[in-house]
C-alpha cells in the first residue's frame, strides 16, 4: 500500500503566523496553504458548519461557540449544560439533525457527572433563531453505566446514515472488559431514532442479555465517524493504544475485537494481546503504522482540490498532523501523512467553499483552514 509522509519542515523554521499564511505546499494530489481561520479557543472537539455558512464549535472545557463565516469567534451560547470537564471529558461533538433547516436541531454529546461516577450523554436541543442559545435541552441517552474511577475514553462522536438513525460512538472508559459486555453501552457504537428510541431492526433487539441500543461493539475509544458518501457505510475511527490505531467499517453485531486482539502495545512494552485476528471478530479495514492517536473524520468530495476528491482525512493527535487515505468504494487504496508535527489535530471538516477546516487541541486553541495554493 502507498504510505507517504509529508513533513511540514518550512512550518518548524517560522513564526506561525508566517507559515500559516505564506508557505506553499505539495502533497501527492493537490498544492495547498495553510491559513490561521480562528484563534482565541480552548481545546476545540467538534464542529458543524450552519446553513447560512457560519459553524458552531464545542470546546472541551464547556462551551459552544458560533463562528461566522469569516472566522469571527461570539461569545458562548447561552443553555449548555454543566459537563465533567475533567481528564478527557468535557463538551466534545456537535451535529446538526438532518432537517436542521426546518427545525434547528442539534445535537451534543458530553462527559457527563451523575450518581455513581461519569459517563457519556447525549443530548438534543434548539439553536435559538438568532444563534446565540440552546433552547429547549433534553437528554437523549446516558451511557450506562457510569463509572466512578477515572475519567479517560469517552468516545463521543455523532452521525447520521441516509435513512436518518443516529450513531454514538462510546469508549469503554479505560476499562477494557466493559467493550465486550453487551449489557453494557461502554466501548460500543449505538444506532438510535433522532428521539433516543431503540430501531426495531437494531441486531440485539430482544436479547435478554444485551442492551437493544448497540449496534457494534469491542471498541476501545472510537473518536471519529463519517459516512461515506458514495457507499453509504459508517466509517469509524479507533485511537488505540501503543499502536493499534484503526479505520473500521462498521457493521450490524460486529465484534471488533478489543481488548481480546489488538495490534497495539501496553504502554510499558508488551503487546496487548498474541494475535491480531481471530475467529468470529471483524478486522480492522486499516490499521496505522506508525501509529497516529486518531480523532475527527471527513470524506472529501470538494470542488477546491479536485485531486483529493474520494479521499478521507484524519485528524491526528500524535504525531500531530493530518492524514489523507485514498479510497475505491469501501477500500483503502493508500496513505498520505500530511503537516506532520504541525499541531494536535482533534477533527477535520470540510467547508461549504469546498476547504478543510482543522480544529486543534490546544489551549490556545486555533482553527486552521487548507486553501488552495
Amino acid at each position: 500500500m502507498m504510505r507517504r509522509t509529508l513533513l511540514a519542515l518550512p512550518f518548524l523554521a517560522l513564526p506561525l503566523a508566517a507559515a500559516a499564511q505564506d508557505t506553499p505546499i505539495r502533497s501527492e494530489q493537490a498544492n495547498f496553504r495553510v491559513t490561521t481561520f480562528a484563534t482565541g479557543l480552548e481545546n476545540t472537539w467538534g464542529g458543524v458548519f450552519l446553513p447560512d455558512g457560519s459553524m458552531l464549535v464545542t470546546e472541551r472545557p464547556g462551551r459552544l461557540r458560533r463562528l461566522t463565516a469569516d472566522g469571527r469567534v461570539s461569545a458562548p451560547l447561552g443553555g449548555v449544560p454543566q459537563v465533567e470537564a475533567v481528564g478527557q471529558g468535557g463538551l466534545l461533538d456537535v451535529a446538526l439533525a438532518p432537517d436542521f433547516a426546518r427545525t434547528r436541531d442539534v445535537f451534543l454529546c458530553q462527559a457527563a457527572s451523575v450518581e455513581g461516577g461519569a459517563l457519556t450523554r447525549l443530548i438534543t436541543a434548539r439553536l435559538s433563531p438568532d444563534s446565540t442559545q440552546l433552547v429547549g435541552v433534553r437528554r437523549v441517552l446516558d451511557a450506562t453505566p457510569a463509572q466512578r474511577s477515572g475519567r479517560l475514553h469517552y468516545g463521543c462522536r455523532i452521525a447520521f446514515d441516509r435513512d436518518g438513525f443516529l450513531y454514538l460512538s462510546t469508549g469503554e472508559r479505560n476499562e477494557r472488559a466493559r467493550a465486550q459486555r453487551l449489557d453494557d453501552l461502554a466501548g460500543k457504537v449505538l444506532r438510535l431514532t433522532r428521539d433516543g428510541r431503540v430501531p426495531p431492526d437494531n441486531p440485539f433487539v430482544g436479547r435478554a442479555d444485551a442492551r437493544p441500543e448497540i449496534f457494534s461493539y469491542g471498541h476501545r475509544h472510537p473518536q471519529g465517524l463519517a459516512l461515506n458518501p458514495w457507499t453509504g457505510s459508517l466509517w469509524e475511527a479507533e485511537f488505540g493504544p501503543r499502536g493499534g490505531d484503526e479505520i473500521n467499517i462498521l457493521r450490524r453485531g460486529a465484534n471488533f475485537g478489543w481488548p481480546t486482539v489488538s495490534h497495539g502495545r501496553e504502554y510499558w512494552g508488551p503487546r496487548i494481546s498474541r494475535e491480531v485476528s481471530a475467529q468470529g471478530l471483524t478486522d480492522p479495514l486499516h490499521v496505522f503504522d506508525p501509529p497516529i492517536s486518531p480523532s475527527g473524520i471527513a470524506f472529501y468530495d470538494g470542488s477546491a482540490f479536485p485531486g483529493w476528491r474520494r479521499s478521507l482525512f484524519v485528524a491526528a493527535l500524535n504525531t500531530p498532523g493530518l492524514v489523507r487515505l485514498s479510497t475505491d468504494g469501501d477500500r483503502v487504496t493508500g496513505e498520505e501523512r500530511l503537516l506532520t508535527g504541525f499541531a494536535r489535530m482533534r477533527h477535520v471538516i470540510v467547508g461549504p467553499d469546498g476547504r478543510i477546516y482543522l480544529l486543534t487541541d490546544e489551549g490556545q486553541g486555533r482553527i486552521f483552514r487548507l486553501d488552495p495554493a
